[in-house]
């Protein structure tokens, strides 16, 4: 019995093939789907029957999809009560510490990855990956890059009136890193409070075995058998950075600029080429040193703090 279901599928099938392609080659025709199965529609846009016995709904596949941009209205938007504390409190919040500006100074030299005979353009984008206060002191360590995309010109062909090639770039990441004193021109810092570790003893009382001493003598001291201890942890809130801002000039130098060495090559008298450019950067790097502190909010009038709740369907 399935051998024979087999047979059937297989025959079904490749009528569904024999007609599709006999309609292609005739009138380019295309499939469309509807609610019953499929249609096949030639050029004219005559429907072709099928045999309602060839089901190749599930072998047909779809050639493309369209995607049609709508205009957009616009929205209307309604205003909604904010509910908000207004007995006052005591929240956990962030308090700043000191904004400072600070300057660093990058001196360093890039080798592209092929000769270059022009830098088109220079991107740059600041990263800091550490910004760390050492508590009890006013030490800020600070350490970042700049991640900079070169775009520069190649040589693909030349003569002595000009020559052509591709724009290509390329991306590096040059490191920095320095200490700088603070200002607590907010406020300052909480000092942490150092974790404790104290022992303590039970008296022990035991009697004496020794013919130095008498049955009414007793033994009063601290038990060694024991130890007994108590520590206590303070998780202090460590002190961390917000950028606000940056601002970085920098002076690029071609290093070793040379013509090209083969002979073949005819460019410009004045183009050369060159792998090698030597950057130095002042970076003015604008930060908030804030850190997590409880502060008392005091009450507000007319903010109760039973405000009606809403919702999106109202």
């Amino acid at each position: 019995m399935m051998i024979l279901d087999i047979l059937t599928y297989i025959e079904r099938y490749i009528r569904c093939i024999e007609i599709i392609w006999k309609e292609i080659e005739a009138s380019m025709s295309y499939i469309r789907y509807n609610n019953a199965g499929i249609e096949i529609v030639n050029g004219a846009g005559t429907k072709v029957a099928i045999d309602n016995k060839t089901d190749c709904k599930a072998d047909a596949k779809v050639g493309h999809v369209e995607v049609k941009s709508l205009d957009t209205d616009s929205c209307v938007n309604r205003p909604v009560a904010i509910a908000a504390l207004g007995s006052g409190a005591v929240a956990n919040l962030p308090v700043v510490l000191a904004q400072l500006t600070i300057q660093a100074n990058v001196n360093s030299v890039i080798k592209l990855p092929e000769y270059a005979y022009e830098i088109k353009q220079i991107k740059k984008r600041l990263k800091i990956t550490q910004c760390l206060l050492i508590q009890d002191t006013n030490i800020l360590f600070i350490k970042g890059f700049i991640r900079k995309n070169i775009d520069f010109s190649t040589r693909e062909s030349s003569n002595a009136e000009g020559f052509s090639g591709d724009i290509k770039h390329v991306t590096v990441d040059v490191p920095f890193s320095c200490t700088t004193p603070v200002n607590f021109n907010g406020i300052a810092p909480v000092a942490p409070i150092a974790n404790t570790s104290t022992e303590f003893q039970y008296q022990k009382r035991e009697e004496i075995h020794h013919p130095d001493f008498s049955e009414k003598d007793h033994l009063l001291s601290g038990d060694l058998r024991e130890h007994n201890q108590i520590s206590t942890e303070y998780f202090n809130e460590l002190p961390y950075c917000d950028l606000v801002s940056s601002r970085i000039v920098e002076f690029d130098e071609q290093l070793m600029p040379e013509p090209p060495r083969d002979k073949n090559y005819v460019t410009p008298f004045e183009e050369k080429r060159f792998r090698r450019i030597e950057e130095k950067m002042v970076i003015f790097i604008t930060l908030r040193l804030l850190q997590k502190r409880l502060v008392a909010v005091p009450a507000v009038a007319g903010a109760g703090d039973d405000c009606p709740r809403t919702h999106d369907n109202d």
